[in-house]
């Protein structure tokens, strides 16, 4: 792969980027916080690009005039050469410098991550992902006076949380409605779910929520899901890792579309 063949891969990687952080696709991939970041790392690769094929433009007469010209001292018609003995040696030989290295064509194998970021927008981590990975909730660092509100408007982690370190105390009495998506345990248990987000997808890991009570009779994992319920001191523990994960008493559910970005950053601030 050649200078001007990789400026344009380089361009190709920076346009990629642009789009995906123009659009809510990035929001398949990292935080919403990273955005500005991700716009410009677009506009550099595509700068980089557009640099390298200036430059090669710049260098290029150069190097030609360079390899232009007669035939050297010493050399005649037929390309042959006198050494310091007066030997004759063929200047076309198949010496180091004899001929280029042309370079592997499977190196153009590069440019087809590429295209699957271009024209394929992978799926948000979801149910299988939940089911394999141990829960993320972790101790809060204070739980702030609840909003009035009936229901009051929850997300997956703030609940989870004030049912298992806050054992329910700022819940008790309260109705409340939390979003997720809908996972489903060996034995058909459903669980209510969402993917906290520290940076960017690779390092999500899911909080889960039981749901018990008033529940459809009838779930698809990776459904979204609006619930209305109460709190309930019943829990269980989590099959990977043994983390605690609490209950929710549903008296009413519905299914939702996917909200626009379907991570919770709300856990990390």
């Amino acid at each position: 792969m050649n200078r001007k063949a990789q400026a344009i891969v380089l361009f190709l990687v920076g346009g990629a980027v642009l789009r995906a952080g123009s659009t809510d696709l990035y929001l398949r991939y990292v935080k919403a916080g990273l955005r500005p970041l991700l716009l410009a790392a677009g506009v550099v690769l595509m700068a980089a690009a557009v640099a390298t094929v200036w430059y090669e433009r710049r260098t290029r007469p150069a190097g030609e005039a360079t390899g232009e010209g007669g035939h050297g001292e010493g050399e005649d018609s037929h390309g042959e050469v006198q050494d310091s003995h007066g030997e004759v040696q063929d200047s076309h030989g198949e010496g180091e410098g004899g001929h280029a290295h042309r370079e592997p064509r499977v190196s153009w194998l590069l440019v087809l991550p590429l295209f699957a970021l271009i024209l394929v927008a992978p799926p948000a981590l979801g149910s299988y992902t939940a089911m394999h990975t141990g829960t993320a909730l972790q101790r809060p660092w204070g739980f702030p006076t609840l909003p009035a509100g009936d229901p009051l408007p929850l997300n997956v982690a703030d609940y989870a949380g004030r049912a298992v370190y806050d054992h329910g105390r700022s819940l008790e009495h309260r109705r409340v409605k939390i979003t997720g998506f809908v996972a489903l345990d060996g034995h058909g248990a459903p669980y209510l779910v969402r993917m906290a987000l520290n940076c960017c997808a690779a390092d999500a890991q899911p909080v889960k929520i039981g749901l018990t009570g008033r529940i459809p009779a009838v779930l698809e994992p990776d459904t979204w899901l609006q619930v209305i319920g109460t709190y309930t001191r019943e829990r269980t523990k989590d099959p990977v890792g043994g983390g605690a994960i609490p209950y929710l008493e549903v008296s009413r559910s519905r299914p939702v579309p996917a909200p626009r970005d379907p991570y919770d950053e709300s856990w990390n601030g």
